[in-house]
């Protein structure tokens, strides 16, 4: 038997939802995770992979990313697929992208800025760069 939701419990739920939809409201926002969630993502485990980054996010509290989803980017043999875009840093696509890889995406690229090389699937060629 279920149990009746409680006027605490819906305004507990009402902040949750409030804020996973403020990490994707684009105002004010100076970076951006973008997760490809074409069919071919999601069937490699890109849902899960989309909720461990906004987990990692919000643990961090950082309410200046940008997370959103995408169609298929082109790279199904490396789904799932995360793009990066991070204010002085070359925007790069990191593949085979599972929850654990996500959370060390946001640790590393996302608050350290630094690119994690071996998980680097794209990025601009360097003449595009500058």
């Amino acid at each position: 038997m279920s149990e009746k939701l409680t006027l605490d419990a819906l305004r507990k739920l009402r902040d949750q939802k409030q804020k996973e939809l403020a990490m994707r409201d684009p105002s004010n926002k100076e970076m951006q995770v973008i997760v490809g969630m074409g069919t071919c993502g999601i069937a490699a485990g890109a849902k899960e992979t989309f909720a461990a980054i906004l987990d990692a996010l919000e643990q961090r509290g950082m309410a200046t990313v940008l997370v959103r989803q995408t169609g298929c980017m082109g790279l199904c043999h490396s789904e799932p697929t995360v793009e990066v875009i991070v204010p002085g840093m070359p925007s790069v696509i990191y593949g085979n992208v599972n929850a654990k890889i996500g959370r060390q995406i946001v640790e590393e690229h996302v608050v350290g800025r630094k690119l994690l090389d071996k998980l680097i699937c794209d990025r601009p060629a360097m003449d595009i760069i500058g």
